[in-house]
């Protein structure tokens, strides 16, 4: 397997008599062509033609698959979901945004039924969430803070300072003292961003 170059969307390759199309690629009127930008792979198998396919650049292929941990901005929140930004996956800051929602029944474990999401997240907090599916045609990903160490990491209070976690569903404003909901991540030491 030896990376060969660079290449671009619908790049035309190579003739499929010279090679046979791998992932990454299709083919069209005798011809290899990239279905997707990346560097381009020339594999060879005993006796047959080389497989040729497209990967794509190792910085461009981060995206939040199901299970990974992902830190996040709330947008907005109504009475069944907060609408939120993903920022991160694990410690690695993504180059585009990606749209998520963390639906009322994926806030907690326990008591879903008595979660109010006004009282678990607000506009702007930071939350650390788990991706649990790939969601539907609006590209949302959905997301669970249902675990202890999940749920709201940053958050600033009325006053614009950044609040001090009190117990798993408060915080507190360290100048008004005035105490607010929130779902409380139990923050693990390698999430912490230094």
């Amino acid at each position: 397997r030896q990376p060969l170059s660079s290449c671009v969307v619908g790049e035309r390759l190579c003739s499929t008599e010279e090679a046979t199309a791998g992932s990454g690629t299709y083919t069209r009127h005798g011809f290899i062509f990239s279905s997707l930008a990346g560097c381009l792979e020339r594999k060879n198998e005993d006796n047959e033609l080389p497989v040729v396919s497209v990967v794509r650049d190792s910085e461009s292929q981060l995206l939040p698959n199901v299970g990974a941990v992902v830190t996040c901005k709330v947008c907005s929140i109504n009475s069944r979901f907060a609408k939120v930004h993903i920022l991160y996956v694990g410690s690695t800051p993504l180059k585009s945004t990606f749209r998520g929602t963390i639906r009322k029944e994926d806030i907690r474990a326990t008591e879903k039924d008595k979660v109010e999401v006004y009282k678990s997240f607000r506009p702007s907090d930071i939350v650390l969430a788990k991706v649990i599916s790939l969601g539907d045609a609006q590209s949302n990903y959905l997301l669970s803070t249902a675990e202890n160490e999940l749920g709201v990491v940053v958050a600033r209070s009325e006053a614009g300072v950044q609040m001090v976690p009190i117990s798993w569903c408060e915080m507190q404003c360290p100048r008004t003292h005035t105490k607010e909901f929130r779902k409380v991540a139990r923050v693990q030491p390698q999430f912490l961003q230094t």
